[in-house]
């Protein structure tokens, strides 16, 4: 099966960010926050992929062109018939070891994410797929997310997740501090995570208001067709939205303890 990240916002909320890069491309640890995502899904054995682009959706067509260039070490014979160029597979990981297939797709530089999909849903192979976003990183078991999603036999499938809170939590008893959290996981309700699974039959409910945010009227229909479950996630999940939450992630990779690195 194939998942579909959507790569197309502008990051406003991290200009510092993405003047330059869209923000799939912020790095974590020397690699874009998108590879992060990417190789969440390999680990559970999906290795297909269709990006919606559209802000600076060059720059993510550049890194993949480049992807084996840059991390391995090659020879090149100058001016030999058709450029020949001999890459060295004892070099650093290239994209042969990750074994992904990845669909770059433009989808309109600022399309919602409704349109988005439905742009890109002709490079889907007809089957269940999947649909995240390019700047959430979570440890959550997308395989048994997916085995969720086919048991329950509906068209749709969200993940929820309770996001780490902005603010630090004080419990306290007449005054007296009993325990103080930092950052403490909310435990007031679930929210979007932004890991989906969809049935094909989805298509025709985004086919329905084309030129609309995906979490909008197409899901709000599935909600009222009775058509929508969601996978509860009680793990660690962190987005990308603002310069902190990036400073957070790269914290947690450089402890060398991030939550989300499930791959070797």
């Amino acid at each position: 099966m194939r998942a579909m990240i959507l790569c197309g916002g502008m990051g406003t909320r991290l200009r510092e960010q993405t003047e330059t890069r869209p923000k799939p491309m912020v790095e974590i640890g020397g690699q874009p926050i998108l590879l992060h995502v990417m190789r969440l899904y390999a680990h559970h054995g999906i290795r297909e992929f269709v990006l919606c682009l559209g802000y600076k959706g060059h720059v993510i067509k550049e890194y993949f062109l480049d992807f084996e260039a840059m991390r391995s070490d090659f020879t090149l014979e100058l001016g030999a018939p058709g450029s020949a160029i001999e890459y060295h597979r004892d070099g650093p990981e290239g994209p042969q070891d990750l074994g992904f297939r990845v669909t770059l797709a433009d989808t309109g530089e600022a399309a919602p994410t409704g349109a988005r999909v439905l742009k890109a849903s002709r490079y889907l192979d007809g089957g269940t797929f999947a649909v995240t976003y390019g700047d959430g990183v979570a440890d959550v078991d997308l395989a048994a997310a997916l085995r969720f999603h086919r048991a329950h036999g509906k068209i749709a499938t969200v993940t929820g997740v309770r996001p780490p809170s902005r603010f630090g939590e004080i419990d306290h008893e007449r005054g007296l501090v009993r325990a103080f959290n930092e950052k403490p996981q909310t435990t007031s309700g679930l929210i979007n995570g932004g890991f989906f699974f969809f049935e094909p039959a989805f298509l025709d409910y985004v086919k329905a208001t084309p030129d609309t945010m995906l979490e909008r009227e197409p899901l709000e229909r599935c909600v009222h067709d009775g058509q929508l479950m969601v996978y509860e996630h009680q793990g660690f999940w962190h987005c990308m939205d603002t310069f902190r939450d990036w400073e957070n992630l790269e914290a947690l990779w450089r402890s060398g303890s991030a939550p989300w690195k499930v791959w070797r």
